[in-house]
């Protein structure tokens, strides 16, 4: 990259920066504030860089940030999708399809993820890849934005890595199987005919899981709106949710967020997952 155009990307995340309330990213904006907008440190954490590494990217320095970083500043500057292509034009890299792990998240659902309090929640797209969870979503069920490649997708990992499934009660596993085939044929049904990613993850399915293939013949169609959760979670036990979605106006994204069910002891779990935090998530978690 030219010094030109890291300066030109600098100024364009300190002015992004600027124009953000912190209460607007579920910050508290404290009695005493010496700039506009967001500190620099603020941005950092929530991008998950280091105050340095983020200092020298405002400044125009520092190497290129990749195309994760770009995602996670994006997300934490609430951009526009024109601004997030932007920034990514001013970074020198290629600006990313919809639907992988730096999809971007329209500000508006990432303004409800941050203000959705005391129950886990997370957007994923509609082939099973989670873009960004709220902290209790992660100490719940660990960092599902890690994975990349054809394994970001969570209904590949669940057909073709056993170690997914882990934290679901056996006799669970079977009906969560038959709800990702029937709602991962209704979103390939809403995306446009022969639409290559979709495509390219049914056929690798089809090669690599026979479960998968025999789901898939049945042609069941069923998105999953609201849905029983059981997860057993390895610090606080068994937690019984309703796990419940909002999609984005094209069905390409939802918001989902679990909640206590009635009856239950998992409200006071999930208030002690907060305090266990994500330090006892040991093991990859399922979805």
């Amino acid at each position: 990259m030219s010094k030109t155009r890291y300066s030109e990307l600098g100024g364009f995340l300190r002015s992004r920066r600027e124009r953000i309330r912190p209460e607007e990213v579920g910050l508290a904006p404290g009695p005493r504030r010496r700039v506009p907008g967001l500190r620099r440190d603020e941005v950092a954490v929530l991008a998950g860089a280091s105050v340095e590494y983020y200092t020298e990217l405002e400044r125009g320095s520092g190497s290129q940030p990749s195309d994760q970083m770009l995602a996670a500043l994006a997300r934490a500057l609430r951009l526009s999708r024109d601004e997030r292509d932007h920034l990514y034009r001013l970074a020198n890299r290629p600006i990313p399809h919809q639907g992988g792990t730096a999809s971007h998240v329209h500000p508006a659902m990432l303004d409800l993820l941050t203000r959705i309090d005391g129950t886990p929640a997370m957007v994923s797209t509609d082939l099973h890849t989670v873009l960004v969870q709220n902290p209790l979503a992660i100490a719940m069920l660990g960092d599902l934005s890690a994975h990349h490649g054809r394994a970001a997708s969570f209904i590949y990992r669940w057909f073709t890595d056993p170690a997914s499934r882990q934290i679901y009660p056996q006799e669970d596993l079977a009906p969560q199987s038959r709800s990702f085939v029937a709602d991962l044929r209704a979103a390939v049904g809403r995306r446009s005919p022969g639409d290559a990613e979709a495509t390219k993850l049914v056929d690798e399915l089809l090669q690599q899981s026979p479960e998968f293939q025999a789901l898939w013949a049945d042609q069941d169609v069923e998105v999953r709106r609201d849905e029983r959760k059981r997860i057993v979670h390895p610090a606080v036990g068994m937690l019984d949710l309703n796990c419940l979605s909002l999609f984005s106006e094209d069905g390409r994204q939802r918001l989902l967020w679990f909640t206590p069910r009635a009856g239950t002891d998992t409200a006071e779990k999930l208030a002690l997952l907060t305090v266990v935090g994500t330090q006892a998530m040991q093991t990859e978690p399922a979805r």
